[in-house]
């Protein structure tokens, strides 16, 4: 088997728990580039907001906010994308209500909330502080934006979720539901819903916990029907014109099961759920803090 793609997940995988990336991944990447295999990651962040992380560790192509995006990042080009109607808006806004979850999502460069919490949070201390920040000026509705200094990415704090969205008219690619209490009630009512729309739970406690923000916390990543990591690897996997045995996939979390499902070598982290294990070809002996990608490359690149 000779590898011609490596797709990686982010956070916990690529990244340490501390945001950071270990000096043996870079090295593995420099590794990957002598010998022209592409990089992909993937991650349920937005594009816009792992710019920089992809830019530093010189990756090719993306798939983001757990598929509703792809983009051939070395030719600047969008190969997909699919957003969540006004219709899926409403549905998340009114459950996240019913149960009064924390809420916030995903556009073309930006992040909406009410509030920074949880994953939301997590996300606005791992981009800002790293960036810097400059506090916007409210708006008449005593609305907040965060910018970046660097780029045109937002956080829009704002009193109405629903309603600033219907007002500015903007495009969610995914919407996250979180709250400290378990969201088995909110699956199931999530399930009415599944002709239309694809959901990722998450559980973020005791060793998974969220080290971050210091909290623990379950959340569900909300999207159109057909977003998912491994669908989107699919249409890369076209794209690029290789076989799904020629794709050595890395992951950690839930939402990347069907990513390390959908190639020819998936290969578990050693700090990985355990459900992840399981479908696994390969589980690392190093963590995400120690080199877990690095070996996953090591072992399995020539």
């Amino acid at each position: 088997m000779s590898i011609k793609l490596v797709a990686s997940d982010l956070d916990g995988t690529f990244l340490s728990k501390d945001n950071l990336i270990p000096e043996s991944n870079l090295k593995a990447i420099e590794s990957m580039k002598q010998k022209s295999i592409p990089f992909a990651i993937c991650t349920g962040k937005s594009y816009a907001i792992s710019k920089d992380i992809c830019s530093f560790c010189d990756a090719e192509y993306g798939i983001f906010g757990n598929g509703t995006q792809i983009v051939d990042i070395k030719n600047q080009k969008e190969i997909f994308h699919i957003y969540l109607t006004e219709s899926d808006v409403e549905t998340c806004c009114k459950i996240a209500q019913n149960y009064g979850l924390h809420i916030h999502a995903y556009g073309d460069n930006f992040v909406i909330t009410e509030k920074l919490d949880y994953l939301a949070l997590h996300n606005y201390i791992s981009h800002f502080h790293k960036k810097g920040s400059t506090f916007g000026k409210y708006d008449t509705n005593f609305n907040l934006t965060l910018t970046s200094k660097k780029e045109s990415f937002n956080f829009y704090i704002v009193q109405n979720f629903l309603n600033y969205v219907k007002e500015k008219n903007l495009n969610i690619f995914n919407i996250v539901l979180s709250s400290e209490n378990s969201l088995k009630e909110v699956l199931n009512d999530l399930n009415k819903y599944t002709n239309q729309l694809s959901f990722q739970y998450c559980y973020k406690r005791n060793e998974y916990k969220d080290t971050i923000i210091n909290k623990d916390y379950e959340y569900i990543s909300i999207a159109p029907k057909s977003a998912k990591k491994g669908y989107a690897l699919n249409i890369l996997k076209d794209y690029l014109n290789v076989q799904t045995n020629d794709i050595l996939s890395i992951g950690d979390n839930l939402n990347d099961i069907d990513l390390l499902e959908n190639s020819g070598i998936g290969v578990a982290i050693a700090n990985a759920y355990e459900q992840v294990k399981k479908v696994a070809t390969y589980t690392t002996r190093f963590s995400a803090n120690d080199g877990g990608f690095a070996e996953a490359i090591n072992r399995f690149i020539d």
